[in-house]
């Protein structure tokens, strides 16, 4: 009697909502340890000196105090709980579906490539109000006393954008963020991705190689997105009345070309740690949940 063929088991899959809850939860994890350093980053993006992060940094602590650091973090909570939510949710929920379609076969690098650019505008544009409150939270205290906004959190930010300005303000540099979302994530999800695979087999499987695939992904993401990133919050947290160009040439006029990458070192510093965090702690959840059910 021939032996039936045993079917190999069913690849197991998280629940589209628990990507999206994950996806959240991870950047929002992240963030807790990295605000200091989305502070220090947007300071040197919106400043026209060539001082060093330490200088800015040391500035900060001096002038508003240790606390002052996490300026900004209620902002940046909820960014990572609209941004990271959407984009990590939707870049899993398309690559899980890819390889549905495709019988299990994982997409190559242009299509994850494809996957992280479509994630990364979707969520982009939901993130783009407390995008908006962060930056200019975590640059009123570069201010005079005089014409500092004071929001008091991302809620009061959010309310007095609305009324002193129009609600569409709150998507004031939407454009510039969604494009920056686009690199970032083209080049953070599919790089990620790429070096997991690559790393596999050379690299125990757990935090290590997490670890080393967000490293790789942080330093060509830092790269590629700085520009987008700089004009981002510069619009975003121009003066009203100012006009998106006349913020983007006045910038490469006075301050030139490199200055697109003005503040690598705490941009790194920041995307690079909030990359491999955030990736950790969504491996970990992930694992959890397999564990558990």
């Amino acid at each position: 009697m021939a032996q039936s063929a045993v079917a190999p088991p069913k690849e197991r899959y998280v629940p589209n909502a628990l990507k999206f809850a994950f996806g959240g939860l991870a950047g929002m994890a992240a963030t807790c340890v990295v605000q200091p350093l989305d502070l220090i980053k947007t300071r040197m993006q919106l400043s026209g000196g060539g001082r060093t992060s330490f200088a800015v940094a040391g500035e900060i602590v001096a002038r508003e105090g240790f606390v002052s650091l996490y300026t900004g973090l209620s902002a940046g909570l909820l960014r990572q709980a609209t941004y990271t939510t959407t984009r990590l949710g939707v870049y899993n929920y398309l690559f899980d579906a890819y390889k549905e379609k495709n019988a299990g076969a994982a997409p190559g690098f242009g299509t994850k490539t494809l996957l992280g650019v479509a994630a990364g505008s979707i969520g982009a544009f939901v993130g783009t109000p407390a995008e908006v409150a962060l930056i200019r939270m975590t640059a009123d205290g570069r201010l005079p006393k005089e014409q500092r906004r004071n929001y008091k959190n991302v809620a009061d930010a959010l309310i007095r954008i609305v009324r002193e300005e129009g609600v569409l303000k709150l998507w004031r540099g939407a454009m510039p963020t969604v494009g920056r979302a686009m690199v970032v994530n083209a080049a953070q999800l599919s790089t990620y991705s790429q070096a997991r695979e690559m790393f596999v087999g050379y690299v125990p499987d757990g935090i290590m190689l997490h670890f080393c695939a967000s490293m790789i992904s942080g330093l060509i993401t830092t790269i590629a997105s700085m520009p987008v990133d700089i004009i981002k919050t510069r619009i975003q947290n121009a003066a009203k009345g100012q006009s998106q160009l006349t913020v983007v040439t006045t910038l490469l006029k006075n301050e030139g070309v490199l200055s697109l990458w003005k503040g690598f070192l705490p941009y790194y510093a920041r995307l690079g740690p909030h990359t491999v965090l955030t990736f950790i702690f969504l491996e970990q959840m992930n694992s959890a949940y397999f564990r558990l059910t």
